[in-house]
Parts: C-alpha cells; sequence; structure tokens
C-alpha cells in the first residue's frame, strides 16, 4: 500500500471539495479556486470532510497513479488555505531587480535590461532590489515561474554570481592555479 497514497487529505473550515464523476477535481477556498483532471483509473471519494484516494489494483501503473493523484489534492487544498512562495536571490556586482506595475526588471548583466510579465495567478514582491518573491496558489506554477526566472542567470561555480533559490548551496569551484 502507499504510504502517501493511503492518507486522507483533510479539508479545512472554508474550503470546498467537489468531485465530479469524470475525477475532475474543483477545491474552492479563501484564496482562490484551482481546477484539475485527475486519472480515471483512480477512485476520488469524499469522507467525512476528507479527500480518500483509492486505487483498482497493485499494478506498477496504478501504485504510481495513487500517490500522486493524493499529493495533487493536498497541493491544492494547501494552495487554497496558505499559498505557495518561492524566493530567488539575486547574487553579482550590480544584479537588481525592480517592480514597474505587474512586470519584474531585471539588470543581470546584458546589454539591455531582462523583462518578465506577469502571469495570470502569479504576484511578485520585491522586498529589497536583490529579492524576489513569487508568490501564488498553483505549487506548479509558482515553481514554474520561479524556475523560468532562474533560468536567465544561473549560478556559476567559480564566482556564485546568478539567481540562486534562497537558501540553495552553490558549489564553488577553484579557479585557475598559476605557476
Amino acid at each position: 500500500m502507499s504510504r502517501i497514497g493511503r492518507l486522507p487529505v483533510a479539508i479545512p473550515n472554508g474550503v470546498t471539495v467537489t468531485i465530479s464523476p469524470l475525477n475532475v477535481v474543483n477545491v474552492k477556498g479563501p484564496k482562490g479556486e484551482l481546477t484539475q483532471s485527475m486519472n480515471a483509473k483512480m477512485a476520488i471519494a469524499l469522507v467525512d470532510n476528507t479527500v480518500v484516494v483509492t486505487r483498482p489494483s497493485d499494478v506498477k501503473e496504478h501504485r504510481a497513479l495513487h500517490g500522486l493523484t493524493r499529493s495533487l489534492i493536498n497541493n491544492m487544498v494547501i494552495g487554497v488555505t496558505e499559498g505557495y512562495q518561492k524566493t530567488l536571490e539575486l547574487v553579482g556586482v550590480g544584479y537588481r531587480a525592480q517592480l514597474k506595475g505587474s512586470k519584474i526588471t531585471l539588470s543581470l548583466g546584458y546589454s539591455h535590461p531582462v523583462i518578465i510579465d506577469e502571469v495570470a495567478g502569479i504576484k511578485f514582491e520585491l522586498p529589497d532590489a536583490n529579492k524576489i518573491i513569487v508568490k501564488g496558489i498553483d505549487k506548479q506554477l509558482v515553481g514554474a515561474v520561479a524556475a523560468d526566472i532562474r533560468t536567465w542567470r544561473k549560478p556559476e561555480p567559480y564566482k556564485g554570481k546568478g539567481i540562486r533559490y534562497s537558501g540553495e548551496i552553490v558549489r564553488r569551484k577553484e579557479g585557475k592555479t598559476g605557476k
């Protein structure tokens, strides 16, 4: 039995979960509403203010989908109650970010500024010029937007310059040695 899949997903107060016959799960809470289509092979049921996911057999595919389906539903419930956020840090001389309306303008050492448009369902916060906080209710979307921003200047191993996640450890390499 899947350790993750067999756990029921508790539904907090103020959150409503509806499941259609085609396994489309809709979660509505104080921060917003999320809808996702789950695999039709999984049985999803509402039992005593919890969501229970069961699998039809012990086939490898069903075992894999069991934990995945439960995790996706749990992420949706957490998203509409608490939300998700990722913090990015800009490390390097002259690297900075500015919030202009709903767009972020990044100075990353290129000959031009990098402009990142706001994505629907995502909010940007800049506590200072070297930190970007990506917030939203959809965990996958928050991670994807943060990864897109990071791809503009990944941390390099010699000086450690670049855009990194908060708390990320960048392995440093030794530079050239002269004789």
